[in-house]
């Protein structure tokens, strides 16, 4: 299940971050800000994305918007966004709670600079109404992630 590798990743890595469930959908980003109480750019959004033959995952606050030029910028080809079912094959989540926490395959992820405007920020946590609050830093340093500038 999707929320126990999340919970299994957090008890191996990090045992001080809390996973916050709610009772409420927190899928969209409005919904989560919604419930979080948070700005809708405090929500860090994780997007699947294959670019040539690689599946990649680039999480940034939440009302930012990809901007393709920098994509294909940053990687040297188009990219596009995973379907529903690749996105639970390749991430092991949900559409709706995806983070790069407790993946079903190794995946690389990036962070956009636009989650360095927020002290904390709030992704998911592999399902739909589940979430942590952690710095993007720290998020960065647990997932292993490079920064990059691939959004408006």
């Amino acid at each position: 299940m999707s929320l126990e590798s999340v919970r299994q990743f957090f008890a191996e890595k990090a045992p001080d971050i809390d996973i916050i469930e709610l009772n409420e959908s927190t899928a969209t980003v409005a919904l989560a800000a919604a419930a979080h109480n948070v700005e809708p750019g405090q929500i860090a959004k994780t997007l699947s994305l294959k670019v040539r033959n690689e599946i990649i995952l680039i999480v940034a606050k939440g009302d930012a918007r990809l901007d393709n030029k920098k994509l294909k910028a940053a990687f040297g080809a188009k990219a596009r966004m995973l379907s529903s079912d690749e996105v639970i094959t390749w991430t092991g989540h949900p559409v709706g709670g995806v983070c790069p926490f407790g993946l079903e395959h190794p995946l690389a992820v990036y962070c956009d600079v636009s989650l360095k405007h927020y002290q904390e920020v709030l992704p998911a946590a592999g399902a739909i109404h589940s979430a942590v609050r952690i710095s993007p830093s720290r998020l960065a340093e647990l997932t292993e992630a490079q920064w990059i500038d691939v959004c408006q």
